[in-house]
């Protein structure tokens, strides 16, 4: 149906939902063409360190850092970070929850040939898995949020003691309050709640996994300067990066920081996108024709937001059809071949389009 048209009072403001990327809000785009004048200058220079500099103690304002816990920063996203850890944060062997797409990646990373083979507690799509308690490992890996399958897990501390407890908050970051005390390491990169661009990540680093670096880094291993994270440990408290940072994602990040900070901190942004996902999960279960994905109400995401359909409803032809409208992004992963929609209700995404949004949906089953 490519004349399907939308009333005008159910199109979102902005028809942004991927999870990927998260809208940007123009505010950002206003902050970064004020400051377009440090776009092309010298990372190594003080106006640019400056912003390095304010970022890292925005966040460690943001998520309450206290004991000396660090905020440190490095060439890459998540995966480069993945990487990195193989290199300069596992001593031997490390353990992990897989419950979607990005907990592996992290497994496969951790099977590099000087490491023992990682223990792994694999979770069905939709579910969240457990460590079991007998788990031999100096790194306890997981998830805080499965973006794949729109699964969600509680950040605690896990293993024996020290070990440490290193979690992948990217999409939950900036969206959901923590304790990260309970972790030893904290990372994200920043294009999600954050709603910023790529090229960094970013992790939040506690005195037991910085000594554990500074450790390995005097070990005999062989640490590619890219991938080592006691280099970008020594750039970070110089607020830099081994190579050019993304100044431009910098930008974004810190007028995202600001908002959060001066709209309530964390504890605000946490409220924002349970109301967002608490809308989807309600009206999901409203319906006879769908349902969330993840059966578990506990175990749902408040940050991406999983909803199937039964037989009578095409959910790829509704977000065709939605796509026509300015509203995009919102297909299944694209490796779980469900018949599915996956919402992102990110810090930026306001939670009156998420209304619209479902109303739009209801819309196009109904045109169907």
């Amino acid at each position: 149906m490519t004349d399907f048209r939308l009333p005008p009072e159910l199109v979102p403001v902005d028809g942004r939902f991927g999870c990927g990327p998260s809208k940007i809000r123009p505010e950002q785009l206003d902050y970064l063409a004020a400051h377009a004048h440090l776009l092309g200058t010298s990372h190594r220079q003080k106006p640019v360190r400056d912003i390095v500099g304010r970022v890292r103690a925005g966040l460690a304002d943001l998520f309450r850092l206290t004991d000396g816990y660090e905020v440190i920063l490095g060439n890459g996203g998540s995966t480069a970070f993945w990487d990195a850890a193989a290199f300069s944060l596992i001593e031997q062997r490390s353990a992990h929850l897989t419950f979607g797409e990005f907990g592996q990646k992290f497994v496969n990373a951790a099977s590099a040939p000087w490491l023992t083979a990682p223990a792994v507690v694999h979770g069905e799509p939709g579910t969240v898995s457990a460590f079991v308690g007998d788990e031999e490992a100096d790194v306890f890996a997981y998830p805080h949020n499965e973006t794949s399958t729109g699964a969600m897990t509680a950040v605690r501390r896990q293993g024996r003691a020290g070990s440490l407890t290193v979690v992948d908050g990217t999409s939950a970051a900036g969206g959901v309050d923590i304790d990260v005390r309970e972790t030893d390491v904290y990372y994200f990169a920043p294009q999600k709640n954050f709603a910023s661009d790529g090229g960094l990540w970013f992790a939040l680093m506690s005195p037991a996994a910085i000594e554990r670096i500074e450790r390995v880094a005097a070990s005999d291993r062989y640490i590619p300067e890219f991938l080592s994270l006691s280099v970008a440990l020594d750039n970070s408290r110089l607020d830099q990066t081994l190579n050019t940072p993304a100044i431009a994602t910098l930008l974004l990040l810190d007028a995202q920081i600001q908002w959060i900070r001066d709209s309530g901190g964390l504890a605000w942004a946490h409220a924002r996108t349970k109301d967002s996902s608490d809308r989807i999960y309600e009206w999901a279960e409203a319906r006879p024709n769908a349902s969330p994905f993840v059966s578990n109400p506990e175990h749902r995401s408040q940050i991406v937001a999983t909803i199937d359909f039964d037989e009578s409803v095409d959910a790829s032809r509704v977000s065709t059809m939605l796509r026509a409208n300015g509203i995009v992004d919102i297909d299944p992963y694209r490796k779980l071949g469900r018949n599915q929609l996956r919402i992102a209700t990110f810090t930026a995404i306001e939670p009156s389009d998420v209304s619209r949004l479902l109303g739009a949906i209801d819309a196009a089953i109904a045109a169907l």
